[in-house]
């Protein structure tokens, strides 16, 4: 079995691709599964470094999210069986050819779609479920500023919030990046590197402001969505890719009637399972439907894991980037 190995804190380049021994039988309530492809997240990024909120002992193999085959079941399993095609969210572990999950972090995928889509499915279009619908209460008739909207859960914020019904404000750097965004259904467009958030946002609404804000991005991207929100405006901290964590002025908040709330998606696979099994039935209708299109801008075989996270931490990738173990299709 191939797997990919971080055996010290650190970057990209230094992962190593191992052989380690096989995985054991799954216990009761796992399954096992043959890896086809694994999504690629920032937060393996951070995993690696040691930056994020968990740190598994070293060695360890990194991926949050899997798609692949059952090819066996622990005690007790009876949601699926060997042989479905499901996508798996991890502690750690997907980047390898076979790995052990939960049966409550399992969930079977259309057949409509392949493994490499399936596998930069879940964390992404998962995070922008839980920050829109269950965080922000986004309602048709609302503005919504997405920030990052290029990137891996940007591009799905955008898909979102229109099927939402709601109005949608992307933000990204370059042409190249905000027409990615417009084809996924960005009602308007803004480039961060020529123009100024405040100032666009102010004049794509006369002079009004957004309902809801998605941030992934944090420093001068969150600075600039607090002076251009309506009263009472929601805002979502997804993340910090810019580096840089805002310190929020709370008479800003007061002022205007904002709320601020956090979402670290993962924490709900403990906290609040049912609302996992319930974002995803939708989602996957929502793709069944057309209404979601995935982007997987780069799919690279497994053993170019570290070129796959160095195109996150560049900020190379538009929507997601997958590896894949060569498994043939079934």
């Amino acid at each position: 079995m191939r797997a990919v190995l971080c055996q010290a804190w650190g970057g990209p380049e230094d992962l190593v691709l191992a052989e380690p021994p096989p995985l054991p039988d799954p216990g009761p309530g796992e399954v096992s599964i043959a890896v086809h492809a694994a999504g690629v997240n920032f937060a393996d990024l951070l995993m690696i470094s040691g930056r994020y909120q968990e740190k598994p002992p070293l060695p360890f193999t990194p991926g949050l999210e899997a798609a692949g085959l059952v090819t066996g079941c622990g005690p007790g399993v009876t949601r699926v069986r060997p042989g479905d095609r499901v996508v798996a969210l991890l502690d750690h572990g997907a980047f390898a050819e076979q790995a052990i999950a939960r049966e409550t972090d399992v969930f079977p995928f259309p057949a409509e779609m392949d493994f490499a889509t399936a596998a930069g499915f879940a964390i992404a279009y998962g995070t922008s479920y839980g920050a829109l619908r269950w965080r922000a209460d986004l309602r048709p008739g609302e503005v919504v500023l997405v920030h990052g909207a290029a990137g891996g859960v940007g591009l799905t914020a955008v898909e979102i919030g229109k099927a939402l019904g709601a109005t949608v404000i992307a933000t990204a750097g370059g042409p190249d990046k905000l027409s990615v965004a417009a084809a996924h259904g960005a009602d308007h467009l803004i480039d961060y590197r020529q123009e100024d958030i405040r100032t666009r946002v102010k004049e794509i609404l006369d002079g009004g402001g957004v309902d809801v804000v998605y941030d992934p991005v944090g420093g001068a991207a969150f600075d600039a969505s607090l002076r251009c929100v309506n009263w009472g405006a929601r805002l979502v901290t997804i993340g910090f890719a810019s580096g840089t964590v805002p310190q929020i002025p709370a008479n800003i908040l007061l002022v205007k009637n904002l709320a601020v709330f956090g979402l670290y998606w993962g924490s709900y696979r403990k906290h609040r399972p049912a609302l996992m099994a319930d974002a995803f039935a939708d989602l996957f209708d929502w793709y069944r439907t057309g209404r979601l299109k995935p982007h997987v801008s780069h799919c690279l075989d497994l053993a170019e894991a570290s070129s796959a996270l160095a195109l996150l931490r560049d900020r190379r990738s538009i929507g997601k980037v997958v590896l894949t173990t060569g498994a043939a299709e079934p």
